[in-house]
């Protein structure tokens, strides 16, 4: 895995931003923090390019039933970019139709940036039990990096 610019599709954005502001008073903080990541320009935004990414973002959420996987995807495919999901039916689903895809999780970028920045055990900690309660992150049985996240975390 290398640096590069973390870019999310309007629909997540959107979506993301929502369940955001649905959450109780604690969580809007979170909103606003989601916000602020575009301003800084620490995330970008995308949004169909042309015809042939919103027909195949349709095409895909006919058949994943998810309007963020599938544009995720849509717009991955079309400008060969690297995928970063949890979800594993999407991730099913793309290693079929985008094989060539580099396909990330999660745990994969939480443990390359506490390696690329040394973080340290307590930020780690702390990182990862944000993940998991605020973000209702819960590790899949046979995720390769389940007991990095189990020692991390405990």
């Amino acid at each position: 895995m290398c640096s590069s610019d973390l870019t999310v599709t309007q629909v997540v954005r959107k979506r993301e931003l929502i369940s955001l502001q649905r959450l109780s008073k604690e969580t809007f903080e979170d909103a606003n923090q989601f916000e602020a990541a575009f301003d800084l320009g620490l995330l970008r935004v995308e949004d169909f390019a042309n015809d042939r990414e919103a027909e195949t973002f349709v095409n895909y959420a006919s058949m994943l039933g998810d309007d963020g996987e599938s544009a995720t995807c849509a717009i991955a495919v079309h400008r060969q970019w690297a995928i970063a999901t949890d979800d594993q039916k999407a991730i099913s689903f793309f290693q079929r139709e985008a094989p060539h895809l580099q396909i990330l999780t999660s745990l994969e970028i939480i443990k390359y940036w506490s390696e690329m920045t040394n973080a340290a055990p307590d930020e780690l900690r702390c990182v990862l039990s944000n993940i998991r309660t605020r973000g209702r992150y819960v590790t899949h049985r046979r995720h390769p990096l389940l007991a990095w996240w189990q020692e991390a975390i405990a």
